[in-house]
């Protein structure tokens, strides 16, 4: 039971990691006041742009989440460009960036499909990763784990500790008074959809690389909506995302443990599991949720200067 646990935590960041990099992707968009409903489609782009270029050019994981995360980008610049500068509605534009980066991956990735890689190898610490139980949980991770702490830790000291990441969430409040302040509304808006949507890209590569070590068509499987509801169940808060992505990670590494061990629980119902648990998260956000909500005040709302609502 003891192996059994410590092969489920140790797995656990594996499938976390990629919910934490959307989730706190979207945080940021979210706080600028943009809806991002295309986190689906940047993970899938990021995916394939990953492993592409893993394959491609030396079979370096550096290269193809810096690839990964560059794809993200590019995808989020279209949807920029479309809900910002062409003020579009942002729900439906979203919705259609999941489509085109499905459609897109599909197209072009046949080159690349069913091709298994090596990718992220666990790092060893030596004497430290050789620690009964607790070194193969926290000292045996590969070097993407550890880099999304200080990710993490980042995202939340600009939102709340320099001025930009104030003038940010102005935006995001109450972009009209942010306008009169000086701030630079569609600016901040713009370019916070493009930071997060690397950052959905990076997710994307590193579950490329690191979980799955193959590329398949829509392979992220729906976590692209999953953290949407991260972001709802964190509050908008990127210390709650790392409590949320290492819960929903806990359940996607428990499903392959119950398979390895043999017990007879159906397929279809652990796979169904986390989506489960994604409902009854947003029912317990709603029935315990505050009265006045957590979400930015502008949030969905495109601005235009004289506008008024």
């Amino acid at each position: 039971m003891i192996e059994f646990l410590a092969n489920w935590l140790a797995f656990t960041p594996v499938f976390a990691v990629p919910l934490l990099l959307a989730t706190l992707g979207l945080i940021v968009n979210e706080r600028a006041g943009v809806i991002n409903l295309g986190a689906e489609g940047m993970m899938l782009c990021g995916a394939l742009a990953g492993v592409a270029c893993y394959i491609e050019f030396g079979e370096s994981t550096a290269v193809g989440m810096t690839a990964a995360g560059i794809a993200g980008l590019l995808v989020a610049f279209l949807f920029a460009f479309v809900v910002v500068v062409l003020r579009a509605d942002q729900v439906v534009t979203g919705i259609t960036i999941v489509f085109f980066g499905a459609g897109l991956t599909g197209l072009i990735g046949l080159r690349w499909n069913d091709t298994a890689i090596a990718g992220f190898r666990k790092l060893d610490l030596g004497l430290l990763s050789g620690i009964p139980f607790f070194g193969k949980v926290v000292f045996a991770q590969d070097a993407m784990v550890y880099l999304t702490v200080p990710i993490a830790f980042g995202v939340w000291y600009f939102l709340f500790r320099t001025r930009a990441g104030l003038n940010l969430r102005a935006v995001g409040e109450n972009p009209q008074a942010a306008d009169a302040a000086g701030i630079a509304v569609d600016a901040y808006r713009f370019w916070a959809v493009a930071a997060g949507g690397a950052l959905c890209g990076l997710a994307g590569g590193y579950l490329a690389l690191a979980a799955a070590k193959i590329w398949v068509n829509e392979m992220t499987h729906g976590r692209g909506w999953i953290a949407i509801a991260l972001v709802i169940f964190a509050r908008w808060m990127p210390g709650r995302a790392v409590f949320g992505a290492l819960l929903f990670g806990g359940i996607e590494a428990l499903i392959p443990r119950i398979f390895a061990a043999g017990w007879p629980v159906p397929q279809y119902f652990l796979q169904m599991t986390p989506f489960l648990v994604t409902l009854g998260v947003l029912v317990w956000v709603g029935v315990a949720g505050k009265r006045r909500s957590a979400a930015p005040g502008a949030l969905g709302l495109p601005y235009v200067r004289e506008d008024r609502w």
